[in-house]
């Protein structure tokens, strides 16, 4: 029989206040084991009680499904936050984003994208040359959505990240985000660290440089936190690139080629 595809996505709330959330794609006949799974990391969140489970399952057109390699993946340690942002600036240079548009990105990370300093649901869109804002709703911003590992190689990619001391959740989840984004039409690069208080690793991304993480890139204790997509304005198209962010799926494929953790002093 032809495989029937569906997307499962998760979100866990608080009082309103957004915990945890996850996605997945999978076969038909996976779909009730992978629900009750991202259920149960839903209901077991450490960042409080959950109150609202969300579960929204979708079935794909299989013919729109994209596929593509996972990104390759280099870590670099660095004494402090502040050096981890100035290495951040130095690879997004590398990747063609101007001291402007560095600055601003940074910053508004820093500060809280968001009207009024909030933290974004969704990710900024920064003009990589001039550094201008070009998400159309500055409070949603633009989500990433409807990708995974293919299911027959997934075990394998955790082995291998596992084998690297790459064995939580986040980096695996942050692998596939940005080799759905690095396929995006117009993308220059991406920056992004958590808004987890005790997360500290945050990582750049670029096309033909993969997945370089850092840590720490942001101060210990902080709530703020996002993601910044740096666009070539000449090649990006909104309507575009958002449909292909929120609603194109796609199915990454390993293996993953994981470099030698490195040490930076600048």
């Amino acid at each position: 029989m032809r495989d029937e595809w569906y997307s499962l996505r998760m979100r866990a709330s608080n009082a309103g206040r957004h915990l945890s959330g996850a996605e997945r794609i999978g076969r038909r006949e996976d779909i009730p084991a992978l629900t009750a799974a991202l259920a149960q990391r839903a209901l077991t969140h450490r960042g409080g009680s959950t109150d609202r489970v969300n579960c929204t399952i979708e079935r794909l057109n299989a013919k729109a499904i994209r596929y593509g390699a996972l990104p390759e993946v280099q870590s670099w340690q660095v004494e402090n936050w502040q050096a981890g942002r100035r290495l951040a600036g130095r690879l997004l240079a590398n990747a063609g984003v101007s001291r402007e548009a560095v600055a601003a990105s940074l910053a508004a990370l820093d500060q809280g994208p968001g009207p009024g300093g909030q933290v974004m649901r969704g990710a900024m869109v920064v003009d990589a040359a001039s550094g201008e804002r070009l998400e159309p709703d500055q409070a949603r911003g633009v989500r990433v959505s409807h990708m995974d590992v293919l299911p027959e190689e997934r075990q394998g990619v955790i082995q291998g990240l596992a084998a690297a001391g790459l064995d939580h959740h986040r980096v695996l989840e942050a692998l596939v985000l940005a080799g759905k984004v690095l396929q995006a039409p117009g993308l220059v690069a991406e920056l992004c660290w958590s808004d987890d208080p005790e997360y500290l690793t945050g990582y750049v991304a670029m096309p033909g440089n993969g997945y370089q993480r850092i840590c720490p890139l942001k101060e210990a204790g902080s709530r703020r936190g996002g993601r910044a997509f740096l666009v070539d304005r000449r090649e990006w198209h909104s309507q575009v690139f958002v449909d292909f962010m929120e609603e194109t799926p796609m199915l990454l494929h390993g293996p993953v080629l994981i470099h030698p953790p490195c040490r930076w002093n600048p």
